[in-house]
């Protein structure tokens, strides 16, 4: 898989209440592609941060419906990944890629 293709599959980190709580089980939480698949996912966090990932879950978080502007639109969906990783592995999200 190309750099290029793993900056377009994992889009950001998510930092959450949810996803803090998340890291005391060595997780991670990323929003992903929305067509990326799972081996993709964990092909890309590898190459990207050199860990080892154990599992990858997946799950399509459903775009809201708002109004704006007095009219009825609807946010996109978008795809969350939670990653868990081997022991003793960790990735801080708080520096840049390289």
């Amino acid at each position: 898989m190309s750099k290029e293709r793993m900056y377009q599959t994992v889009l950001s980190p998510l930092v959450t209440e949810k996803a803090t709580a998340l890291s005391d089980k060595n997780q991670v939480v990323f929003k992903v592609a929305i067509d990326a698949t799972k081996p993709q996912i964990r092909a890309a966090i590898e190459g990207l941060f050199g860990v080892k990932v154990l599992a990858v879950n997946t799950l399509v978080m459903k775009g809201k419906t708002k109004k704006f502007r007095g009219r009825n639109g609807r946010r996109s969906d978008w795809k969350k990944a939670m990653v868990r990783l081997a022991e003793g592995q960790s990735i801080d999200l708080t520096t840049g890629l390289a």
